[in-house]
Formats: structure tokens, C-alpha cells, sequence
């Protein structure tokens, strides 16, 4: 696979994180359903956890140019009450393609594959938040109030994004630098909206 292909991954787990971000209410004309904010649905589907860690497996479906195209990759899913997430995804021979943290309002993307880091406020993106029309499903095993799989539809741009937790454990200590952010030596760091302008330009 090539390394732009592994960017419009990139791009798109990106963009999905980022229409999800923003807890501010997003108004609806009112013949359609009510909305509810994709981040703030996730972080409350783990909220009956003080902590969570889980390995995942991450599905990408998308239709471009009329061409299907699917993508699997591995994942390590972290969380912390009430507003750290963190997902790093790799690819199945192990190399590292992504590392996503979510932090109170902030937003912070590494790539090592193009060396570059993006950082930024979430809040920058209202504009596109209110145009998304991103929804999220969720399923959970009888008995547990933590979902085992999430997935998030983009129908406009037909693309879907299937996360399924594996090995769940619960209110269990986590690293201390579970959410600590430390750009490794020779990454370029970009502001956040760079990322965008760099995907329409190609």
C-alpha cells in the first residue's frame, strides 16, 4: 500500500475525529432527527469507567471514483474520566500509521510516516462541524454498559469506519503519560488546520 494511500486514511480518520470534537450544539432543521454529538456519545459510552484500555481492530470502508476500497488496521484504544481519549492505530506488520489524542478541547496528530505532527483546537472547525452529517452506532454485550463496537457513517462521502474493542479493561491504572504529548526528534509540528488545506490541494 502505498504512502498516499496510507494519507487519505490519514485524512479521513482525521477528519471523522475532528467533525466529532466539538461539543457545541449543532442546530437541525426540524424535520430531521436530532442530532447528538459524536465525541461527547463516546466519551459517555465509556463513562461508567474511571478508565479504560482495549487493543481494537479498525475497518475502513470507502467508495471513491466509484471503486470500493477497504482498509484493516490495529488499534490500542485509552481513555480516562471524563475527556482523554486516545487511539493509535498501526498497520498488521506492526508499523506505527497514526496516534490520535483527544484532550480536553484539544486535538493532537502524529504521522510518522510523513513525519509531521498536527496541533490545534478543535473549535477551529466549526464551520465544518455544523456541515458534517457524521452519525455513530454503537453495540454492547448484554450485561456491560461499555461498547464493543463503534461505528461512524459518513453516508454523503460513503465511507464508514468500524471500530470493535478487544481485550476491554476497566478501571485499571494507566501509564502516567497515557495523554502526555511528546513530539519525537524530526517531526515537523504543524498547526491543525494545515492538515485540511493539504488534503484539498491534492
Amino acid at each position: 500500500m502505498t504512502q498516499r494511500t496510507w494519507l487519505v486514511i490519514l485524512n479521513l480518520l482525521f477528519i471523522i475525529i475532528i467533525f466529532s470534537g466539538c461539543a457545541r450544539k449543532i442546530e437541525i432543521p426540524p424535520e430531521k432527527p436530532p442530532y447528538e454529538n459524536p465525541i461527547v456519545m463516546v466519551l459517555h459510552a465509556f463513562s461508567s469507567a474511571e478508565s479504560l484500555r482495549a487493543k481494537a481492530s479498525i475497518r475502513i470502508h470507502m467508495v471513491r471514483n466509484g471503486e470500493e476500497n477497504n482498509f484493516l488496521l490495529n488499534g490500542f484504544i485509552l481513555y480516562q474520566k471524563p475527556d482523554n481519549l486516545r487511539i493509535l492505530g498501526y498497520h498488521p506488520l506492526g508499523t506505527g500509521l497514526f496516534d490520535a489524542l483527544y484532550r480536553n478541547g484539544e486535538f493532537f496528530l502524529l504521522s510518522p510516516l510523513q513525519k509531521r505532527a498536527y496541533v490545534g483546537e478543535v473549535s477551529e472547525f466549526d464551520d465544518l462541524i455544523r456541515k458534517a452529517e457524521l452519525r455513530v452506532t454503537m453495540e454492547r454485550s448484554e450485561g456491560t454498559d461499555i461498547p464493543h463496537r463503534i461505528l461512524f457513517a459518513v453516508e454523503k462521502r460513503e465511507t464508514h469506519v468500524e471500530i470493535k474493542l478487544k481485550e476491554i479493561v476497566v478501571n485499571s491504572p494507566l501509564p502516567e503519560d497515557s495523554f502526555q504529548w511528546k513530539v519525537p526528534e524530526g517531526i515537523e509540528v504543524k498547526p491543525l488546520h494545515r492538515l485540511l488545506k493539504e488534503k484539498k490541494a491534492r
